[in-house]
């Protein structure tokens, strides 16, 4: 074989080798990819692994949780929440490593009484510590149809996205002393559960079980990331492309940031949508906002 035929395959096995890594979380399969971790027959996986349904009844909610663990990627779920009367419920949507000094990414959709919005909740947790919360409403009906929610994990930030509109950024301040999720891997976890103690206007609007049993429904799942154990060359993939824009998602949360148009979406987001910022609540923090809240928030 000449050298020049050398040359030429090893760098095509290479792409070939990344190629395949990139992908090995990417195609998601429930069967495959996720197992029940509570409510027995209330968790129910169909159409071949394309559809998981999570119910919720007055005896118990249910759950499931990834079989791998992640340390930085893009995580994508499609989601349809549950429909009509849905105060009391909580469907959780998060990343979470395990301990009393766990790292977390939260997704939390807070039911309410029929007509009224649902209350998206998110927050991070580093090192067992959260309190950062931020709420919003959503400027759609999330029960009629599925929509995709998103995180983008990489060393520099952390990107919540709805549709694949950025809502929230929570940025790499260890710099000022501020923890960062970088060195737990994470398993993906949801469930539907009753918390009508909190859950639906601080707990004056309980669960009427007359509607149960409540359904949150998920597919399409998606795993661009680096899965804990694997070969570390899944997670040095790079692109010659821009890693700013949300165009690049498949292949550049690795050091993916917001451009310009992201950054004006995700203006229009908190301006009309966002209903709690911790990061303007002094009431909570008398002796001062957390050091994050006076850094760039995009």
């Amino acid at each position: 074989m000449s050298s020049s035929k050398v040359s030429v395959m090893l760098p095509l096995s290479a792409v070939l080798l990344i190629s395949s890594l990139m992908a090995m979380a990417a195609a998601g399969n429930f069967y495959q990819d996720f197992d029940i971790t509570f409510g027995k027959q209330r968790a129910k996986i169909l159409n071949g692994g394309q559809l998981l349904t999570l119910d919720l009844d007055q005896y118990s909610g249910s759950g499931f949780k990834s079989k791998n663990e992640y340390l930085f990627g893009r995580i994508d779920m499609q989601i349809k929440l549950v429909a009509g009367n849905s105060a009391g419920t909580v469907t959780a949507y998060y990343l979470s490593s395990q301990g009393p000094t766990h790292d977390e990414i939260d997704f939390e959709f807070l039911g309410n009484s029929t007509g009224e919005p649902y209350t998206l909740h998110t927050n991070v947790f580093s090192q067992g510590k959260g309190n950062r919360e931020q709420q919003f409403h959503l400027w759609f009906d999330p029960t009629k149809t599925f929509h995709t929610y998103s995180l983008v994990w990489n060393s520099q930030r952390i990107i919540f996205l709805v549709d694949n509109i950025p809502i929230r950024v929570f940025n790499n301040l260890e710099s000022v002393g501020v923890p960062f999720p970088k060195n737990q891997p994470m398993r993906i976890y949801s469930s539907l559960w009753n918390a009508d103690d909190w859950a639906t206007q601080g707990g004056r609007v309980k669960t009427d079980w007359t509607h149960a049993p409540f359904t949150a429904s998920y597919r399409n799942f998606k795993a661009n990331a680096c899965v804990a154990g694997s070969s570390s060359s899944s997670c040095g993939v790079t692109t010659s492309a821009s890693t700013n824009s949300l165009t690049d998602q498949q292949s550049s949360w690795h050091n993916q940031g917001l451009d310009a148009s992201g950054r004006n979406r995700i203006r229009w987001v908190q301006q009309k949508f966002m209903v709690y910022n911790y990061c303007a609540d002094l009431k909570r923090f008398p002796q001062g906002l957390p050091v994050e809240c006076s850094r760039s928030r995009f």
